[in-house]
């Protein structure tokens, strides 16, 4: 059903300020919201409609989770479908047969080696399920001291406490005190590579940081490194060409596992179906969620290596015994399971993938076609269909001019993300020239507007 064929957006009741103060809204300004609350009530395609019956596009794909655009027929059949023929099966001790199906088809697509699936529910579960899984194979092969992760400062891998752990964004973790040990290798935002287009020329030397590391807490004691390909939250940031070889030489060097959070990368946004491919470096393992079902259902999932998997399996003891105990009640729920396979099916059939790639060139020049255009914005990033901009900090409060130059946006009809210092887009794949072209023009109306 499209959204033509929804109720109109006017039919719906406005919601009092009394009604919506009992939901505490994620990583939002509460206070500001409830005072003037934005409300979503319909979507389709490219766009979202508001409570006022006011179409807006999606600047980024729902939270990078919608590249395939929504209200997607084909999902939404599968999911009805599956939904009157098994709602919930037990994953503990039991399965049913789209678990197996999903996992075989994630398989396909993942670079060569990567092919044992463990299915979660969301970003934050993927990074715990994929640092746990380091951290006990070490165990496995007889190594119990190697415990440290290493992650990198400015990346995000969700809100859970081995997340904001080993995630480097301060802002996430300052409210919370101490969380597990980690360390934290430099980030890659050099002054050399302001508005490079792609991928920077500059940093790939960055990676030997984590020989400083090894020499910090020896290897023996550092179970696995674990890095966006691209950091996506911290504000759109490729890597420098070659860092990520280079990382991965140094893991092996080390006898350290490689994980890639791919959680906004795999599925298509870089114009391959994973980071890994567009990128040149193979991991150990790759933690995925949100383009996995196109955001119609929380689903994540967990790739290893056969090596890893076999060092569970290989444990020894009684075969009815608990290899990993680890999981979650929703893991492979058989309608995320109908909607994942709908959404790769959708990415197979409709050259999304593909898509992705031609249309970047695009983006790349309309993105960048800002620069110089108004005195506030600092750098701009691209890769495939992602971007960002950094905007110039109002003294004291960096966040403020980009929740303005956002809220200028929603007001004209279009949606972007706000965070920290940066404004960033994730366009749909399925996304136009000529949306390309307004999306980029009313940013640059939004921060001309800036007092």
């Amino acid at each position: 059903m499209s959204a033509t064929d929804s109720p109109p957006a006017t039919s719906i009741p406005k919601l009092s300020r009394e009604q919506i103060e009992a939901y505490w809204l994620p990583y939002t300004g509460n206070r500001q919201f409830k005072d003037d609350p934005r409300i979503v009530v319909q979507a389709d395609g490219c766009y979202y409609t508001d409570d006022k019956g006011r179409k807006v596009f999606d600047g980024l794909s729902g939270l990078w989770t919608c590249g395939a655009g929504h209200n997607r027929a084909e999902i939404n059949e599968a999911v009805s479908k599956q939904l009157k023929q098994l709602d919930f099966a037990p994953s503990f001790q039991y399965g049913h047969p789209l678990a197996f199906e999903l996992a075989n088809k994630i398989v396909e697509v993942m670079p060569e080696g990567l092919d044992h699936v463990f299915f979660t529910n969301s970003g934050s579960e993927s990074t715990d399920t994929a640092t746990k899984i380091a951290r006990g194979y070490w165990r496995q092969r007889g190594r119990p001291e190697k415990t440290r992760i290493i992650g990198r400062i400015k990346g995000y891998h969700g809100a859970s406490w081995g997340a904001i752990s080993f995630g480097g964004v301060g802002a996430n973790r300052k409210l919370w005190g101490q969380g597990m040990e980690s360390d934290h290798l430099p980030h890659t935002m050099l002054k050399e590579n302001t508005f490079t287009r792609g991928m920077p020329g500059h940093g790939a030397y960055l990676a030997d940081d984590l020989e400083e590391l090894v020499a910090l807490h020896d290897a023996s004691n550092i179970a696995a490194v674990i890095v966006e390909p691209l950091a996506g939250s911290a504000g759109v940031i490729p890597p420098p060409e070659g860092y990520l070889p280079r990382l991965r030489k140094i893991c092996d060097k080390h006898n350290i596992l490689l994980i890639f959070d791919e959680v906004i990368t795999a599925f298509g946004r870089m114009g391959a179906w994973t980071g890994s491919d567009a990128f040149g470096a193979v991991p150990d393992i790759i933690g995925t969620a949100k383009q996995l079902t196109n955001g119609i259902i929380p689903m994540g999932a967990v790739i290893v290596k056969g090596e890893i998997y076999g060092a569970f399996m290989d444990a020894g003891g009684p075969d009815y015994a608990i290899e990993l105990p680890h999981g979650y009640t929703y893991s492979g729920h058989p309608v995320a399971c109908a909607a994942a396979l709908a959404t790769l099916d959708i990415l197979h059939k409709d050259k999304l993938i593909e898509r992705v790639a031609e249309m970047a060139p695009v983006f790349e020049e309309a993105l960048h076609s800002l620069r110089g255009s108004n005195r506030y914005i600092l750098d701009i990033r691209n890769y495939g269909l992602a971007g960002a901009l950094t905007i110039e900090h109002v003294p004291g409060e960096p966040a403020l001019r980009p929740f303005q130059i956002a809220m200028k946006c929603w007001e004209k009809g279009f949606y972007v993300r706000y965070g920290g210092d940066t404004i960033q887009l994730g366009l749909p794949f399925i996304v136009s020239r000529e949306e390309i072209d307004a999306v980029i023009n009313v940013l640059g109306e939004s921060i001309d507007e800036l007092t």
